[in-house]
């Protein structure tokens, strides 16, 4: 009898994914928050009460899939649009046969894949026919729509997030497609329940990964002599030789990680804060943007506290410069450390975010006479410099001389902690302030 393969037929020709996709609500893995019974937009779908919405979340949770239940339970026509290879053009096309779609009282729901990638001129082509309701938009997009998403469209849809799978749905999706004959379940397979495990941790919360690397692995495996495919562990180490993680460079989950790791640092968290670094590495940053932020991190949240903070930061930044990927690796982990066990203060930052604020908001004063140059005779004349007195020439090398304008008299910016070195600054700052005041 001959053994049956993935390529027996011309519809086990579609990936894996595909032809697992689910028909309807009941089959499909995943979401609860939003379509578990009784959740608004399960509801919102049986009562056939379906407006335009966004789906946002990250790839693989089931953006399409779920578009395409929808459409099918609403009975609409389905049309699924890519924002990669269509432009106004294919835009006003669709729209012209969904309106005439409207007059012969049929719906379209036309699903538009990362909507986030159209420009302003695109997005606004859909305004008119979403007030009409011409169309049911549905737009997936894995960013964040405040930010990617026109206000005037945004304002017409329902955000819906939709969160990365769990490792047991994930294996609940695998054993499926095992069992499934839309799946593998035509070909005798021998594979255990700790790979399969394996490969639901591998995906990362992605459907699409778990089932492509579960097919990777099938197709890679060995046929003993009772024609049964095996799957050891070998054949699951190479296929997993990387674990595909979420991380554009330029979107969301880009400042997502970066922040991570700055908290880390500030909360004193060598541990955390050395993982999110590799993690933004392992996703290809730039290692000289990671090195641009630690320097900053280094005067606003160590500042004074220890100054070899910034020279640090800025000898990362050298080294990553001299070396780059994937040597730098170390010397941007030392710099990590370095920074998270740093005593604290953010007292410099304070100084410069309200200085910063007074310059904005109040009048742009003068400078003080008694401290503008005087290189000319006429500019003496009028006083430029007159009351100035050279520090150095003084026994405490200070004097009482104000140099602030005499609106911000006595404004204080700075204010040092006691933390680490800036304990020793504070000290003599006290004794400068009191001193001034006449106060020694």
């Amino acid at each position: 009898m001959e053994q049956l393969s993935l390529f027996d037929h011309s519809d086990h020709m579609a990936p894996l994914a595909s032809r697992l996709r689910p028909d309807n609500l009941d089959e499909y893995v995943g979401q609860e928050h939003l379509i578990g019974k009784g959740r608004i937009l399960r509801q919102l779908i049986e009562k056939d009460m379906v407006s335009s919405m966004i789906f946002w979340g990250p790839p693989g949770v089931g953006k399409t899939t779920l578009a395409r239940i929808i459409a099918r339970q609403t009975k609409a026509e389905f049309v699924e649009f890519s924002a990669v290879t269509s432009g106004i053009k294919e835009v006003k096309a669709v729209m012209t046969q969904a309106e005439d779609n409207r007059r012969m009282g049929i719906r379209t729901v036309l699903f538009t894949d990362e909507i986030h990638r159209f420009n302003k001129a695109q997005q606004d082509a859909f305004l008119p026919y979403v007030e009409k309701g011409s169309i049911i938009l549905i737009g997936a997009t894995t960013e964040n729509p405040s930010f990617e998403i026109n206000s005037a469209l945004l304002s017409r849809c329902k955000v819906f997030i939709l969160k990365a799978l769990e490792e047991k749905d994930l294996l609940k999706l695998l054993k499926h497609a095992l069992t499934s004959p839309k799946g593998l379940g035509n070909m005798r397979i021998s594979i255990e329940e700790e790979h399969l495990a394996a490969i639901a941790r591998f995906a990362n919360g992605d459907a699409r990964t778990a089932l492509n690397t579960l097919e990777m692995v099938v197709f890679n495996g060995r046929m003993n002599e009772d024609a049964v495919l095996c799957v050891d562990r070998d054949v699951l180490a190479q296929c997993m030789d990387r674990r595909s993680l979420l991380y554009d460079k330029s979107g969301d989950e880009h400042y997502n990680m970066i922040s991570a790791l700055h908290k880390s640092m500030r909360n004193s968290d060598p541990d955390a804060a050395v993982y999110w670094l590799c993690r933004m590495l392992d996703g290809g940053e730039d290692p000289l943007y990671i090195a641009r932020r630690l320097v900053r991190f280094a005067s606003e949240d160590v500042g004074m506290a220890d100054s070899h903070a910034l020279q640090v930061a800025v000898a990362a930044y050298q080294a990553c410069h001299f070396l780059g990927m994937p040597e730098c690796d170390v010397h941007l982990t030392h710099t990590v450390v370095y920074l998270s066990m740093a005593p604290k203060s953010n007292a410099l930052y304070v100084a410069c975010e309200e200085c910063k604020k007074d310059v904005r908001e109040l009048p742009a004063e003068p400078v003080p006479l008694q401290i503008c140059n005087a290189p000319t005779n006429l500019m003496k004349e009028l006083d430029y410099g007159k009351g100035y007195i050279y520090a150095h020439d003084t026994e405490e090398k200070l004097s009482r001389m104000q140099c602030l304008p005499d609106s911000l008299a006595g404004r204080r910016y700075y204010r040092p902690t006691r933390e680490g070195d800036e304990q020793q600054v504070k000290e003599r700052l006290d004794n400068i302030l009191k001193w001034k005041q006449g106060e020694e």
